[in-house]
C-alpha cells in the first residue's frame, strides 16, 4: 500500500439525501478542493483510504519510493494524516447497533419544493445549515440534538448538518459517518475531518480538562472548512436541545456589520472572563473601545460566513490565542477570545434561543433551574451532562427535559422495561413558566 502525506488541515465526507448518492472527497483549510472521492457501494460512501490524493501543487510520489524502511514502519505504525482508521470491524459493529434509527421527519405542506429523489446540496439556498462537532464522547448528545432538531422543524428535509469530527477520535470519522446515517437515513449532511495540528500549539491550559480539546475550537474554522456558496450557518453545541422550529432561529437579522447573532446577558460580570493581567494592562482593554461588551455563550451561535471570510475573524482570533500562550490573559478556552473580538458587536437574540448553564459550573456540574421566560433552547454547558447522570442515576430535574431525545438503545430500553423512571414533568414553576408537555408529545 502506498502511503502518501498531505499538508490539508481539513477532509471533507459527504453524504447527503438517500441512496449510494454520498461520495467522500477532501478540502483544505483555504476552502479548495483538493480529491474527489468515490462513489458509495450502495450502502454508504467509500472508505477513506481508497481516495486519491491529489496535492494542488502538482502529483506527489509516494513515500515509499525515497525513504528507509526503518521511518517508513514508523510512518506506518503511526496515523496518518486523514486516515483515522482505528476501529476494528467487532467494535465498529457494536457502536453502529448503540443507536436506534429515528423516526422519519418529513416537511409540512408550507416548506418549499422537494422533488425527494436526489439528495440535496449544501448550496441549495432553500436549507438552513447547521454546524456541530462529532466525536465519540458527546456523540451521544449529538444525535439527541439533531433528533430534536427534526422532531420540531417545520421542514426537515430542509435542513442540512455540517459534522466537524476529529482525526484521532477513538472513533473513526468513517465509523461516525455510517452511524449518522444509520441513525437518520433521510438527513442531508455532510461530515469534516479536522485535524488537531491546526489549532493544538495554540490551546493553552483551562480550568477543566475537557476546554482543552482542539474540537472545540472547530468553530473557529467554519469559514474555511464548509463549502463557500454557505452563506449562514447556525453553530450548536453538542448539549443542546431544541423544543421548537429551528428557522426562527436561523431568520433572524444581523444588522449592520454585525458577524454572529446570539443571546447576549449584560447583567453577568464581564470582567471576570479576563484575568488581571488583561485588565491592567494599559492597551488590551481598549480594544473594546466606546462599545459596551456583553457576556455571550458561543455554544448557539448564527453565523454571517459572508462577512467572516472578507473580515478574516479566524485569524483574529487566532491573535489572541497566541497572546495568551505568552500571557495569560482569561481562563475559559475557546470562550474568551470571542467576547473579545466580537463583544459589543453581537446582534442581540432572544435569550429562549439559549436557555445555558443546566450542566452547573466548570468544577461540580451542580443542578440548575431554567432561567425565567419561554424556552425554545435548552443548553447543559458546564461539567454536568445529561447524559452521564441519567446512567449514573443521578440526575438533575431537568435532565428529563432532555431524555425523550435520546435515541441510545440501552437507555431506551431501560426506560420500556421500567416506565416508572421516567418521570419527565409536565410543567416547571416559576417566573414566567411554561408548560412543557406539549413539546413532548
Amino acid at each position: 500500500m502506498e502511503i502518501e502525506l498531505g499538508h490539508n488541515s481539513f477532509c471533507e465526507i459527504t453524504s447527503s439525501g438517500d441512496g449510494p448518492h454520498g461520495g467522500w472527497s477532501r478540502r483544505r483549510a483555504d476552502g479548495r478542493g483538493v480529491g474527489v472521492g468515490v462513489d458509495g457501494d450502495g450502502g454508504g460512501p467509500g472508505f477513506l483510504e481508497n481516495l486519491p490524493y491529489h496535492h494542488p501543487m502538482g502529483p506527489r510520489r509516494p513515500i515509499t519510493s525515497n525513504i528507509s524502511p526503518l521511518l517508513l514502519l514508523l510512518l506506518l505504525l503511526w496515523p496518518s494524516a486523514c486516515l483515522a482508521i482505528r476501529s476494528f470491524p467487532e467494535s465498529r459493529a457494536s457502536i453502529l447497533s448503540q443507536f436506534a434509527e429515528a423516526p422519519e421527519y418529513r416537511n409540512g405542506d408550507e416548506c418549499p419544493a422537494s422533488s425527494g429523489k436526489e439528495p440535496a446540496s449544501s448550496c441549495d439556498r432553500s436549507l438552513v445549515h447547521i454546524a456541530m462537532t462529532l466525536d465519540s464522547e458527546y456523540l451521544r448528545g449529538s444525535v439527541a440534538a439533531v433528533h430534536s432538531v427534526l422532531r420540531h422543524a417545520s421542514c426537515p428535509e430542509h435542513v442540512f448538518f455540517h459534522f466537524v469530527a476529529a482525526e484521532f477520535d477513538p472513533v473513526s470519522p468513517r465509523v461516525l459517518t455510517r452511524l449518522v446515517r444509520s441513525t437518520f437515513p433521510s438527513l442531508n449532511f455532510k461530515v469534516y475531518i479536522f485535524r488537531e495540528d491546526t489549532v493544538i500549539n495554540l490551546i493553552s491550559s483551562s480550568i477543566r480538562q475537557a476546554l482543552e480539546n482542539p474540537l472545540n475550537y472547530a468553530r473557529n474554522y467554519l469559514g474555511d472548512i464548509l463549502d463557500p456558496c454557505v452563506n449562514r450557518v447556525i453553530y450548536l453545541d453538542s448539549d443542546v436541545i431544541l423544543v421548537d422550529d429551528v428557522r426562527k432561529l436561523w431568520t433572524i437579522t444581523l444588522t449592520g456589520n454585525r458577524v454572529i447573532g446570539a443571546p447576549e446577558y449584560c447583567h453577568a460580570n464581564f470582567t471576570k472572563y479576563f484575568t488581571d493581567d488583561f485588565w491592567s494592562d494599559p492597551i488590551l482593554p481598549g480594544v473594546f473601545g466606546a462599545k459596551t461588551p456583553c457576556y455571550f455563550n458561543t455554544g448557539v451561535m448564527v453565523m454571517d460566513l459572508v462577512k467572516w471570510r472578507e473580515g478574516n475573524y479566524r485569524r483574529k482570533i487566532e491573535n489572541w490565542m497566541e497572546l495568551q500562550r505568552k500571557r495569560r490573559i482569561y481562563e475559559l478556552g475557546s470562550l474568551p477570545p470571542f467576547l473579545v473580538v466580537f463583544g459589543g458587536d453581537v446582534e442581540p437574540v432572544d435569550h429562549r434561543w439559549n436557555q445555558h448553564g443546566l450542566g452547573g459550573d466548570n468544577v461540580k456540574g451542580s443542578c440548575r433551574s431554567l432561567h425565567p421566560g419561554p424556552v425554545s433552547l435548552l443548553h447543559w454547558s458546564g461539567k454536568g451532562k445529561p447524559w452521564v447522570r441519567l446512567d449514573e442515576r443521578r440526575p438533575c430535574p431537568l435532565d428529563y427535559l432532555w431524555e425523550p431525545y435520546d435515541l441510545y438503545k440501552p437507555n431506551r430500553d431501560r426506560l420500556r422495561h421500567n416506565p416508572s423512571s421516567n418521570h419527565l414533568p409536565l410543567v416547571l414553576s416559576g417566573s414566567g413558566s411554561i408548560g412543557y408537555s406539549n413539546y413532548f408529545v
